[in-house]
């Protein structure tokens, strides 16, 4: 079975799991939506029309009377067309919202649901350049969401494919610019810190897989791995204010 293969069996699989989540009331404030929208999200689930479960999708919490199921029940209407990149709400949104509708707590068929999607989808986006969503929003979202970075790029380090290295230098594009990757939150409300796993993994795990020149600059070098060697409660801008005299800082800023 291909990859994306088993991202649409995991989709299924999760669209018969979340079956379960009947239609119920939905209350809110109806300032944004009125009536007629809280009306519409009470349907049943393939009656929601695709613009109202979009704008629930990336509602503020504090807009339901009950978020959580609210949520729930939206799960399959948002993870589908999200992975295959037709859903109009960022995915670091999204996995805001999963982390605080407590998507990892709901009863184990729903959770494990999902997580199965989580790890299809980032099989499938690693066998496939270019994916239908970014390799840095597709690893931003199943990090945020799973509070967790370093199991998802173990899974790259042992995809030695030619899209998966193809991603590989995407991602080093993205997060060298400006030298993001010094100072890098994943997540709407930068939640995840990942620098130091990141910079570890990039350094031991793939440096034979990254030819960007900028990693060949020994001040830089020398750099990240201050970073990912100093202790857990020194703040990143105290190093990089300690270890950039040499370095200089007009080379983070591109000047």
């Amino acid at each position: 079975m291909s990859h994306h293969q088993q991202l649409l069996t995991a989709l299924d699989a999760l669209d018969r799991a979340f079956a379960s989540e009947e239609p119920f009331p939905v209350g809110g404030c109806t300032y944004c939506y009125g009536e007629e929208g809280l009306a519409e999200l009470s349907r049943p689930l393939h009656l929601i029309p695709d613009d109202m479960v979009s704008a629930a999708a990336g509602e503020v919490p504090s807009h339901w009377d009950d978020f959580p199921r609210l949520y729930r029940r939206l799960v399959p209407r948002i993870i589908r067309p999200l992975v295959a990149g037709q859903f109009h709400v960022s995915e670091e949104l999204i996995a805001t919202r999963l982390g605080e509708a407590g998507w990892s707590t709901w009863d184990a068929p729903l959770a494990d649901a999902l997580r199965n999607v989580w790890t299809a989808w980032w099989q499938a986006t690693l066998h496939t350049h270019p994916s239908p969503v970014s390799i840095r929003d597709t690893l931003g979202l199943i990090t945020v969401a799973t509070d967790s970075l370093r199991p998802w790029l173990d899974i790259w380090t042992a995809t030695r494919t030619p899209a998966a290295d193809a991603h590989l230098a995407d991602l080093m594009v993205d997060v060298l610019f400006e030298y993001e990757i010094t100072d890098l939150s994943l997540g709407f409300h930068s939640e995840y810190h990942a620098t130091a796993e990141l910079v570890e993994w990039l350094l031991t795990d793939v440096r034979d897989r990254v030819t960007d020149p900028r990693l060949d600059d020994s001040d830089f070098i020398h750099h990240l791995q201050q970073l990912i060697s100093a202790p857990a409660d020194v703040s990143t801008d105290a190093i990089h204010k300690d270890s950039l005299s040499s370095w200089g800082w007009c080379r983070l800023v591109g000047e």
